[in-house]
């Protein structure tokens, strides 16, 4: 893992050029989402074997980097990016979030773009970049209407129950035709196809909460601290310690 994370970002730095890189992480789940479903997230397992002692190394090769990292008790690594959005959005000209979470999709707008890698079972497809169109051509709503979509299709990876039977193509087709969810809630009697009439009025509590569970904190308070200097030496001991001679010789190329 710490070799895929250190050529990925590099493999990103000599793509984009970034002034800054903010990394967030999750710390402990989210209490008011479980809180709002108990089941949210319990069909994950615990992380694989090894997984977390590779994460405290990968935190000190990020700090050895000069690149920002946060995490908070509570909160999501999403929210924390929502965040960091919103506290960056007037601060710079564009910003790239680099994630293959659909949640985000939310955050895209003028200036704001989503970096999608590759899906695991196919990395040829390589990576690609999401702007507001490119949004609406994946999953057929625009980005302010992602959160909607989500609530009606749910997300099997967080355990949230989407509408039964209701597929991607339809949720885009009622949304485009009705706006939002509340609409369609008040016109579920004329929704095509019509079995789902009976389905979308029985199951509004339900739209509801997943909203709650699906949106994102974008109001979360912390310093973003700019770009470090890298710190070689240091980089080289975590390097040598971990027998990575390889990225030891890249990162000497690199920053030295």
């Amino acid at each position: 893992m710490i070799h895929g994370w250190i050529k990925s970002f590099w493999r990103l730095e000599d793509e984009f050029k970034p002034d800054e890189v903010c990394i967030f992480f999750d710390k402990g789940g989210s209490p008011r989402r479980e809180e709002l479903l108990p089941q949210y997230k319990s069909n994950r397992g615990p992380p694989p074997n090894g997984f977390l002692q590779q994460l405290e190394w990968i935190k000190k090769i990020i700090s050895s980097m000069g690149y920002f990292w946060h995490e908070d008790s509570g909160f999501e690594a999403d929210d924390l990016i929502a965040s960091a959005v919103r506290l960056k959005a007037e601060l710079t000209e564009e910003i790239l979030i680099v994630s293959a979470d659909k949640d985000l999709a939310q955050l895209v707008r003028p200036g704001v773009k989503l970096l999608v890698p590759p899906p695991t079972a196919n990395s040829k497809l390589g990576w690609k970049i999401l702007d507001e169109d490119g949004v609406r051509e994946k999953f057929g709503v625009p980005p302010s209407r992602v959160l909607d979509y989500l609530c009606i299709i749910g997300d099997q990876s967080d355990n949230i129950p989407g509408l039964y039977g209701v597929g991607p193509k339809t949720a885009a087709k009622w949304l485009m035709e009705y706006g939002d969810i509340e609409r369609l809630i008040e016109n579920a009697g004329r929704l095509t196809p019509r079995r789902f009439c009976s389905v979308v009025y029985e199951k509004k509590a339900m739209l509801v909460l997943n909203r709650e569970l699906i949106k994102l904190e974008d109001n979360l308070e912390f310093e973003i601290i700019p770009r470090q200097k890298v710190d070689l030496p240091k980089l080289d001991q975590i390097l040598l310690e971990l027998e990575m001679i390889n990225s030891l010789k890249e990162a000497e190329r690199r920053y030295a």
